[in-house]
């Protein structure tokens, strides 16, 4: 029996309203200080008052950066001061990007794209991988408030596996409009400051902050502490509500556990979740008293903080770090009688005692439940290696294009049509349950009828479990619907209706409620590749216990914010969307097709190199590879192309090679559809079943998909 590898936490870089650093912070905490106060001009001007209170960083370094990025690069420098390694890759979590400074330019109507270059959340992991030198994946994880825990879930796992020795991970938020406004419409706002579990709490403080954890497997590092193990889970309950009973929280909890192979008993801390909401609160507690007969000490530094969305979990995977390290408990700020009906006492005041393990929450719209167990460094670890996967395989597929659903858009590709376009609204929707979709926008309309016809296509009965879904710019329609409601009614009137639906993971947890999934819900936004990002995550999470996955990725087209998020559109490229899906599984099946992402990193020379290499042996290669499915981005045009003519000239390939964005046109997710296409030529025997086909992507990264039968 092997030992499982130990992940370290080797650095941290952490920024809150209660300061920067650890040291600062961990005086706040001591101190038992609330930091949330009235929103000041300084982050943006209200046109209706009193502000609300949040929690705000007080002082942020000028830079020509949306907000949210120059924290983040802040942090990354933190994490990175003094250590001499590269990261392998990088993982941020993320809700708002660069919105704050979208919302700005909107208002001001400016219609030059490149102003808008820094909108996407993928963009905001590209500038930390820039500004540390990391030329691995740039990996963003987007789900709600769980998101920064999700992204260090992720680290661990490829740590785990050997994928990487060092990745620098965790989630970072900024105020801005959507957000403030946002939970304001939901009624989840306490105008008084938050107060977790007080009898007489009425809701959260919106606020901001990042922390990103430098984890790895290298022994010779000098840690802060280890994480154990991670847990993930749904609810599949409700988009803005947490499950009653708590039973998604209490799974990702009791998974955390098992994976990182501590008992309940072990537990001496648990950093809840705590938002102060209502609901939220007696959820949770629920879900800790079903597991834990005697709870340890326990409280939620929201009260403190505030709520930093995205950046919540990994700011307090820092702070529990720091309570291990320090041998203190903080307190549950802001509460001042518990409420009884929650069952728990949590710790009131900061108290001095050790600290070896910790379990620690974050929870997040659409049920996303993500859960870590953080320890000391000499605590003892156990448990087997986890050794690298096989490939994934493929039980159903689905897309859909500007042609129609999959049968329409498949027979238009194979007479060689374009099916570029956007499909009719009801054409798309018209195997959906009216009622279940009457109010959802363009976008998770399009994730639901993917994933429910990759479904049908299996000839399966029973759904997958988890959800994997990518997608370059999320929920277009209702961001911007509720961008215009905030200005057109002077910012009295927000939409909770269309704030629940922006998030760029409503259409996963819109899959996961229809369906029942409950396992491991995850959205990715790359760009171009989110696609590639989402397969990643895929192959990360998924092992043979599992019954599948939904893998998908999809976007909507928009003809006002398309044309100045997405620099390949321009005003006079035809609008496009889709998007393509699978029912995949880790297990091996004869006569099935398998899909592996073999190759994903940022394109320098010596990366290009590294692809060539893989199919240097021309004769071994062409006998291998049957096709090519290249896929270059309308603004990487020119250096996509000399990629594509080096690779094929240095690898001597003589084999067709097809350019599928001259069939599907111009979105971020089109590689998901020509995934489709790739699986579609195999059934079709246009190649051999001997024979694989790949689907590479050149630009700003290099991807390799293999398709073949097993």
């Amino acid at each position: 029996m092997s030992t499982r590898k130990k992940i370290l936490i080797a650095g941290i870089g952490l920024i809150s309203p209660l300061g920067s650093g650890l040291k600062e912070t961990t005086l706040s905490l001591k101190k038992n200080i609330s930091a949330i106060a009235p929103l000041d001009k300084t982050v943006f001007q209200l046109r209706q008052s009193p502000p609300l209170p949040v929690g705000q960083i007080r002082s942020v370094d000028q830079s020509p950066l949306p907000r949210t990025h120059t924290l983040a690069i802040k942090a990354a420098k933190l994490a990175m001061n003094g250590i001499s390694a590269t990261p392998d890759a990088v993982i941020i979590g993320t809700t708002t990007g660069g919105i704050l400074h979208t919302e700005e330019l909107l208002s001001a109507e400016v219609t030059d794209p490149g102003q808008y270059r820094h909108h996407g959340l993928n963009s905001v992991a590209e500038e930390v991988a820039g500004a540390i030198h990391c030329s691995g994946p740039a990996l963003t994880v987007s789900t709600a408030c769980s998101s920064g825990t999700v992204a260090i879930s992720m680290a661990l796992k490829m740590l785990q596996s050997g994928q990487a020795e060092y990745v620098l991970a965790g989630g970072v938020d900024s105020l801005c409009r959507l957000t403030y406004y946002g939970f304001h419409s939901l009624q989840l706002v306490d105008h008084t400051g938050s107060r977790p579990m007080d009898i007489k709490r009425q809701g959260m403080s919106v606020a901001e902050g990042v922390s990103l954890l430098l984890l790895t497997c290298d022994e010779t590092a000098t840690p802060l502490a280890q994480i154990l193990g991670c847990g993930l889970s749904c609810d599949a309950h409700h988009p803005a509500s947490p499950h009653p009973e708590g039973k998604g929280a209490m799974e990702a909890m009791q998974q955390a556990m098992n994976n990182g192979a501590v008992q309940a008993r072990d537990i001496d801390y648990i950093n809840l979740h705590g938002t102060g909401t209502p609901d939220n609160d007696i959820a949770e507690s629920k879900a800790i008293v079903a597991l834990f007969p005697e709870p340890p000490p326990l409280s939620s530094i929201k009260g403190a903080t505030g709520h930093s969305l995205a950046a919540s979990g990994a700011i307090e995977a820092a702070i529990v770090t720091l309570c291990i390290r320090e041998g203190f408990i903080p307190g549950n700020t802001g509460c001042l009688k518990a409420d009884p009906e929650c069952g728990l006492s949590p710790i009131l005041q900061p108290r001095q005692q050790p600290v070896r393990t910790v379990l620690s929450n974050s929870f997040g719209f659409g049920g996303n439940n993500a859960c870590l167990v953080i320890a000391a460094s000499d605590y003892p670890t156990s448990g087997l290696a986890i050794s690298t996967t096989s490939p994934l395989t493929i039980l159903g597929k689905a897309c859909i294009s500007g042609a129609g659903h999959t049968e329409n858009s498949m027979g238009s590709f194979s007479r060689l049509e374009a099916i570029a376009g956007v499909l009719n609204g009801k054409i798309l929707a018209k195997d959906l349950p009216a009622r279940a979709v009457r109010r959802l926008g363009r976008f998770s309309k399009l994730a639901m009828a993917i994933a429910d016809a990759a479904l049908r296509d299996s000839g399966l009965q029973n759904s997958p479990d988890s959800v994997f879904l990518g997608t370059g710019w999320g929920a277009l329609s209702e961001t911007c619907s509720f961008l215009d409601k905030l200005r057109e009614s002077d910012e009295k009137f927000p939409s909770p209706l269309d704030f629940v639906g922006s998030v760029h993971n409503s259409a996963a947890g819109q899959i996961a409620i229809i369906h029942k999934a409950t396992g491991t819900n995850i959205t990715n936004s790359g760009g171009d590749y989110s696609f590639e990002q989402a397969l990643l995550a895929t192959d990360t999470f998924l092992d043979d216990s599992s019954p599948g996955a939904f893998l998908l990725a999809a976007d909507e087209a928009h003809a006002v914010l398309s044309p100045l998020f997405d620099p390949s559109i321009t005003p006079e490229t035809p609008l496009a969307d889709g998007g393509g899906g699978f029912y995949v599984t880790r297990k091996a099946i004869p006569g099935k097709i398998s899909i592996q992402l073999s190759f994903f990193h940022k394109y320098q020379e010596t990366t290009l190199t590294e692809l060539i290499n893989a199919f240097t042996e021309k004769e071994s290669a062409e006998k291998e590879c049957a096709m090519i499915l290249a896929g270059i981005p309308a603004a990487d045009c020119r250096d996509g192309k000399r990629q594509l003519d080096i690779f094929m000239r240095q690898t001597g390939l003589d084999i067709p090679v097809i350019h599928y964005r001259k069939f599907t046109g111009e979105f971020a997710s089109a590689s998901s559809v020509a995934a489709v296409m790739a699986i579609h030529l195999l059934e079709e025997s246009v190649v051999a079943r001997d024979r694989k086909i790949l689907v590479l992507g050149f630009g700003k990264y290099l991807s390799a998909i293999e398709f073949m039968y097993q």
